[in-house]
């Protein structure tokens, strides 16, 4: 049994990283082929020395995904087979709480993987996005955010794997429901906290400037029977040049977010369509229904962790002479990071399918599309969008659908 579970981890594990790279050189392979070619909706919009640096942004970021990827493979299983059963069998030796040998085992795997993505980050943003002309960071602003990130992370993993175990250890039989209540709880307070005391330690958030531009925001929430605390403008142009705007927030903290770079790239008319896609995700309910859906699969986990994570040969099978439950946590975790990156094509079906609900709620609240099509060929201008990906990609990656086509259901809604 231990051979198997190995054996199947193996081939899930090269499996993902097989079709990972045939997708990512499928996506390349199709832009070499068509990225030289202006779709007609962008005739007048971008020239062929914009499509050029469209292509190769997405060359760049490709190439630096696969590295990133590639790297972070080999320190898994660097992880899996040499550090983690020396580690293990470490802590196993000394005198500690079992909840203190959990914290220090996943404070030292979090630092030996968050170390090891820094190269990577930096890359990306004081290079690759300084190539571009995107980054706007400063190195002391960088080194500021790291440092709360960990922070952060820190104090909020902390607690939930303190909850955890102490469920695992108090109440054996039934730890794996109190788990999902509590973790379903944090999760909800977290949504609730965000925008009021965690955003606000990286970001300025003040009230929009732009009175007009507030009225007709409000005027369109009205519209469709939605309160938000409030319409606030955030300073990300201090770290980078692109775009964005959202709702952010649940009950009493739910609030309308703008980027200062969207306001000053974008019209009041298409900053309006963009805000009426937002509240169409609202309208429709798809953050609830995500939200649910979150829920239960946790639920179906915690139950499925519940299981197995005191089976032996799972241990056996990575050469563990120590069977702390801890360890198997980490275990499961990869076995199901493995299984779930097969069924990314199906929650980015789901996600598309909220996208264009958004989209057709868009124009009912504008009247037109023309303000939103406007809106997603400045988007693709202003952030160098793919124009050309693979359709094999889109169905497996994709959150959204490729903007040629989002332009083209539009364009259809009007019709």
């Amino acid at each position: 049994m231990e051979k198997t579970l190995l054996l199947l981890f193996l081939i899930l594990f090269l499996s993902r990283i097989i079709w990972r790279f045939i997708l990512q050189q499928l996506n390349i392979r199709h832009l070499r082929n068509h990225g030289k070619e202006i779709p007609p909706v962008f005739h007048g919009i971008i020239d062929e020395t914009t499509l050029a640096k469209m292509v190769d942004y997405t060359y760049d970021n490709s190439r630096l995904e696969t590295k990133e990827n590639l790297a972070e493979d080999i320190l898994e299983l660097a992880i899996l087979f040499l550090v983690l059963p020396v580690l293990v069998a470490k802590l196993a030796g000394l005198p500690l709480h079992i909840i203190w040998q959990a914290l220090i085992f996943f404070g030292v795997l979090s630092a030996i993987g968050g170390a090891a993505g820094i190269p990577f980050d930096i890359y990306h943003t004081f290079v690759l996005e300084k190539k571009y002309g995107f980054s706007t960071i400063t190195w002391k602003l960088w080194l500021t955010d790291l440092i709360k990130s960990v922070l952060i992370s820190a104090v909020l993993m902390g607690l939930m794997l303190s909850a955890f175990m102490a469920f695992i250890l108090y109440l054996p039989k039934s730890w794996w429901f109190w788990a999902w209540i509590f973790f379903t709880s944090f999760e909800i307070l977290l949504m609730w906290l965000y925008p009021v005391l965690i955003a606000p330690l990286f970001n300025k958030y003040e009230p929009i400037k732009d009175e007009f531009l507030k009225e007709k925001i409000t005027s369109l929430l009205t519209k469709v029977g939605l309160k938000a605390k409030g319409i606030y403008q955030v300073d990300e142009g201090k770290r980078s040049k692109h775009t964005n705007a959202y709702f952010t927030g649940i009950g009493k903290t739910k609030r309308i977010v703008l980027f200062d770079t969207l306001l000053a790239s974008h019209s009041q008319e298409e900053i309006l369509a963009v805000l009426a896609h937002e509240i169409g995700h609202w309208k429709k309910k798809h953050i609830l229904k995500q939200l649910i859906f979150m829920i239960a699969m946790s639920l179906a986990g915690f139950y499925f962790i519940y299981l197995v994570v005191n089976w032996s040969p799972l241990y056996g099978a990575f050469g563990l002479k120590y069977t702390p439950v801890y360890a198997g946590l980490l275990l499961i975790s990869l076995y199901l990071s493995c299984i779930g990156f097969f069924f990314s094509p199906l929650g980015a079906a789901i996600t598309r399918r909220y996208e264009r609900e958004a989209d057709k709620m868009a124009i009912d609240l504008v009247g037109t599309s023309k303000p939103m099509i406007n809106a997603l060929k400045r988007l693709a201008k202003d952030n160098l969008s793919n124009l050309h990906p693979h359709p094999m990609y889109v169905w497996f990656y994709y959150s959204h659908p490729p903007l040629l086509e989002r332009i083209e259901y539009l364009l259809k809604i009007d019709k």
